[in-house]
Formats: structure tokens, C-alpha cells, sequence
């Protein structure tokens, strides 16, 4: 059986950058189980696994439209440092949440501290990567197919 939108599947990964590095990997853990078809995975990964059958093993390559995105200079940002509490801090490098104007959570890492201002970037750690999968397709739990409505 075959692979298709609308199955639940569980899949042993490791997830590298194009010179080798590993971002993440689920060996030693639990397969990583998701609905194929359903948005809980990046594109690219989603659309690789489609068609895999139960035992395979494949390398998928990913272009960073299909992952996480091009990085854009628009979300690196400066935060008025009067703002930080006095008793916090920073660093570059640090990993910080900040909250738009809705209310939602938005991760940011630390780039500068300056005086006036601290330099964050809000891009996702892996936007405009190039992203490479060897993926392993443990078990095709069940599900049903996706229906999309306008």
C-alpha cells in the first residue's frame, strides 16, 4: 500500500542542511507521526513522502520555497532596549518569544545589543536553506482521505 494524502503515517527521519550538519532526527526517539496532506509538516516533506511504501527509505531534497521560506531582511528587527527589563540580560544568540499585536507567540534570537535598540531576528532558524531528508517510512497507521472545500 502506498502512501496518499489523508494517511496517517509514522516516519524515522534526520533532517540535514547541504554541508552535512543535522538539525534534527527522531533516531533514538519515537517515528514522527503526522497526517499527510493535512499542513502539520512542510511542503516539501509532506509531497516526499506521498507514494512511499511501508520499509522504504529515501532522500528527500528540499528547496527552502518548500521548507521554511526565503529569510526576509524585514523581520530582522530593532527593539528599543527601555523596554527590556532592567534585570534580563541579553545576548546575541539568545532565543526570546515576542508577542505581535496579536497576542501570538513570535520566537526571535538576538543578533546585537546596542545601546538603544537590541537587533532580533524573527526568521525561522532554517528559512532560505536547502534541506535534505533521509526518511524512512516505519508504518501507515490508517485515516481517511482529505476533503477540501471552497
Amino acid at each position: 500500500m502506498q502512501v496518499k494524502s489523508g494517511d496517517v503515517v509514522r516516519v524515522h527521519y534526520t533532517g540535514r542542511l547541504v554541508d552535512g550538519t543535522t538539525f534534527d532526527s527522531s533516531v533514538g526517539r519515537e517515528p514522527l507521526e503526522f497526517t499527510v496532506g493535512a499542513g502539520q509538516m512542510i511542503s516539501g516533506f509532506d509531497a516526499g513522502v506521498n507514494g512511499m511504501v511501508v520499509g522504504e527509505k529515501k532522500t528527500i531534497q528540499i528547496a527552502p520555497e518548500d521548507a521554511y521560506g526565503m529569510r526576509d531582511e524585514e523581520a530582522v528587527i530593532e527593539f528599543p532596549s527601555e523596554n527590556v527589563p532592567p534585570d534580563m540580560k541579553l545576548e546575541p544568540g539568545m532565543q526570546l518569544t515576542l508577542r505581535n499585536q496579536h497576542g501570538q507567540p513570535v520566537p526571535v534570537v538576538v543578533l546585537e545589543v546596542k545601546e538603544e535598540v537590541i537587533v532580533m531576528d524573527a526568521n525561522h532558524m532554517l528559512a532560505g536553506q536547502e534541506l535534505i531528508f533521509e526518511v524512512e517510512l516505519v508504518e501507515i497507521v490508517g485515516g481517511k482521505p482529505l476533503i477540501i472545500t471552497p
